[in-house]
Order: C-alpha cells, then sequence, then structure tokens
C-alpha cells in the first residue's frame, strides 16, 4: 500500500471519512418469509445477510443438548463472488472457522439462552461483498435477524472496527485500511450495558494508545445501536401497519 495517503493533513480518509465516522449503513429486516428471522445490512459497500431459524428441538445427537440453555450454533460464510478472487470454498476454511467461533461467542453472551433449555438456535450468516469489517457487519446483521425471530436478547450486540493509522484512531475500517497492516480491534459491544461481547485484536499496539483506539471502536459500536435501534422501530411500525393494528 505504498505511497496510499490513509489519512490527509486535513484530517480525511480514503473514503473522504473523518476519524470517527462511520460508513453508510442501511438494514432491513424480514427479508425471508421462510426463516423465523432474517436481516441484510450493508456498511459501506460490505454487504451482510443474516439468517436464524430457533429455538428449535436439537438436530442430530440429543447428547449434545444442554440442560439448562440452549445451544447456539453457528455458521459463517463468504459468497463466492464476494472478493476480487473467487473463492474456491466459501465456508470450511481457517478464517471461516474462526468467524464462526467468534459469532459463536459473541451470541452466546448475548441471547438469555437458560429460556430455552434443551433447544438450538441455529445462526447463519454470509458475506455477499467484502469491503472491510466483516466479522462486524456479520454480528450488526445478526442481532437484527435474532431480534425479527423474537429471540430474547441481554441487548442489542453492536460491532464495529477501529484501528490506529499515523497516530490517529479511525473507527470503522474499509478495506483499503485493513490492508494497510496497522493495529486493528474488532469490538462487539451490549451498548446499554458497556459490557463487552468479544474483542479481538490482531497486532501489537502500544498501551499508550489503546485506551483511545477503545474508545473509537466503543463510540462506533454505540452510533451502530442508534441505527439498528431505528431499523427495528421502522420495521415494527411496518409491520403493524400492515397487520392494521
Amino acid at each position: 500500500m505504498a505511497g496510499l495517503e490513509l489519512l490527509s493533513d486535513e484530517g480525511y480518509r480514503v473514503d473522504g471519512r473523518r476519524a470517527g465516522e462511520l460508513r453508510k449503513v442501511r438494514a432491513r429486516m424480514g427479508v425471508f418469509a421462510q426463516a423465523d428471522g432474517s436481516a441484510y445490512i450493508e456498511q459501506g459497500n460490505t454487504k451482510a445477510l443474516a439468517v436464524v431459524y430457533g429455538p428449535h428441538e436439537m438436530r442430530g445427537s440429543r447428547s449434545k443438548a444442554l440442560h439448562d440453555r440452549a445451544l447456539v450454533n453457528c455458521q459463517y460464510s463468504m459468497a463466492t463472488f464476494s472478493t476480487g478472487e473467487r473463492k474456491r470454498r466459501p465456508h470450511g476454511d481457517r478464517k471461516s472457522s474462526e468467524m464462526t467461533l467468534h459469532l459463536k461467542q459473541t451470541f452466546e453472551a448475548a441471547i438469555l439462552t437458560q429460556l430455552y433449555p434443551r433447544s438450538q438456535i441455529d445462526i447463519y450468516v454470509q458475506i455477499l461483498q467484502a469491503d472491510g469489517g466483516n466479522y462486524c457487519a456479520c454480528v450488526n446483521a445478526a442481532t437484527l435477524a435474532t431480534i425479527d425471530a423474537g429471540i430474547p436478547m441481554r441487548d442489542y450486540v453492536c460491532a464495529s472496527s477501529a484501528g490506529f493509522i499515523e497516530d490517529t484512531p479511525l473507527a470503522d475500517l474499509n478495506y483499503v485500511e485493513e490492508a494497510a497492516g496497522g493495529p486493528q480491534v474488532a469490538l462487539a459491544l451490549l451498548p446499554k450495558s458497556d459490557q463487552i461481547a468479544l474483542l479481538e485484536m490482531n497486532s501489537r499496539l502500544h498501551e499508550d494508545h489503546l485506551e483511545q483506539v477503545m474508545e473509537a471502536a466503543s463510540k462506533a459500536c454505540k452510533d451502530v445501536y442508534a441505527v439498528l435501534d431505528q431499523v427495528v422501530r421502522d420495521h415494527v411500525h411496518e409491520v403493524t401497519t400492515l397487520l392494521g393494528e
């Protein structure tokens, strides 16, 4: 990425945003009638689809059932056309397996699984177009899909990434900023209680800068929450209007 200016002297990024500014977020709920819950989200040029089934009886081996809570089953995949190079394995590779595990940990922390003992909740997410912040877009889409399915949660789970480039913390990184290789964190937050559901860091960062980067990621998560909350309210209003209530 040599020669590319990631942050101009005036404080603008490659795509014209300020350091703490989110990419444009657009989202819809209830995109599939067959699933219990579904949602589609666009964060900049990153596009993700999430589908939720459940809670339902355990599928396959009953021995996996947890007697005191529901089992959260997640699967993350990328469409073969989501990046510049065609992917041979949309899921099952190391990166997808890691993302699947991260999603599972995130939603086990947020869903009130104790209300559904010996049950299973399936969350499937797919990246349709990748332009940075894939994990974060998936979490935000899955949150909307879980709400659409009527599954009770402690709070919304909102995720955003943050990086540290040229001594400046940047929120909601795009692909170019991610590919520059600086320190990055991905944060999944329960915004009302400020509890962290998942925090991932991909390279070393001096502890003097950690607080700034965490602050940028946390603020971005709360900005995402404001958008998702509005999407949910608009969807509920639309549904109740259709039902004529």
